[in-house]
């Protein structure tokens, strides 16, 4: 079971909690997404409650995350979008403090499970509608004809771009859950290999070199990958933002 690539992302009660014949019990999953934001809210708190002209390092960083993300948002949708800020800059830093959390050894990697991921996508979704309507009303609509597009046209593309967007939050939920439990997976198999060869004795230890290596090579690109996927998950929620702002292309 050690070996096992997929037992990593096993769901398990820690609480069992059942009210009125459904499951609210609370799990590992949950858990870490109580770590997750615990420590993120931990970090910014003690790195910001002391500022000072010259920053230190931890300072620094939670400035630089700051502007990352601010510019980010600017870029994408403008000073408007700044209103978005809160919202984006949580989801960011959410991401990215649950995707390297998952890489130290028997934690849990809440963003490798598709319904994390999706309920992610859905509230930037639900967002957008709900911001966009709120602004625009119907005027929102305008959304799904873009300028310029010849009237006979419209039709084809409109359903082309309706079917686009209900397409954004599985495509924003997929992207991120499958290159998480690809990561991992990968990860687990090759330590795996290390572990199997090394209890075959000299051979088997000297055999056990390539795989080790490996190992330290993917860990250190999922390190990247936790970071990347952050990035595009809050770039793409940023444009998507864009579209509840400025509705005409």
């Amino acid at each position: 079971m050690s070996n096992d690539p997929i037992h990593q992302f096993h769901i398990s009660k820690l609480i069992p909690i059942e009210i009125g014949g459904y499951d609210f019990s609370f799990t590992n999953s949950s858990a870490f997404m109580v770590a997750t934001v615990v420590a993120t809210s931990a970090f910014l708190f003690l790195t910001t409650s002391s500022r000072g002209l010259v920053p230190s390092r931890l300072q620094s960083i939670s400035e630089m995350c700051y502007e990352f993300v601010a510019s980010m948002l600017r870029d994408a949708a403008g000073s408007q979008g700044m209103k978005f800020f809160p919202f984006v800059f949580s989801l960011f830093m959410f991401v990215l403090v649950a995707n390297i959390l998952g890489l130290f050894p028997y934690f849990f990697t809440v963003t490798s499970h598709i319904i994390v991921t999706f309920a992610l996508a859905i509230l930037v979704i639900g967002t957008v509608l709900v911001y966009g309507f709120m602004k625009h009303g119907f005027g929102f609509l305008k959304l799904f004809v873009p300028q310029g597009v010849p009237g006979i046209l419209v039709p084809l593309v409109v359903l082309i771009e309706v079917i686009s967007f209900i397409s954004r939050p599985v495509s924003l939920s997929v992207r991120l859950f499958a290159n998480m439990l690809a990561g991992h997976i990968t990860l687990k198999v090759f330590a795996g290999f290390v572990a199997s060869l090394s209890a075959l004795g000299a051979v088997g230890i000297a055999g056990s070199v390539l795989p080790l290596a490996m190992t330290v090579a993917i860990t250190a690109l999922e390190f990247l990958v936790a970071f990347l996927q952050a990035y595009v998950f809050a770039v793409l929620t940023c444009m998507y933002l864009n579209d509840a702002l400025h509705p005409g292309h």
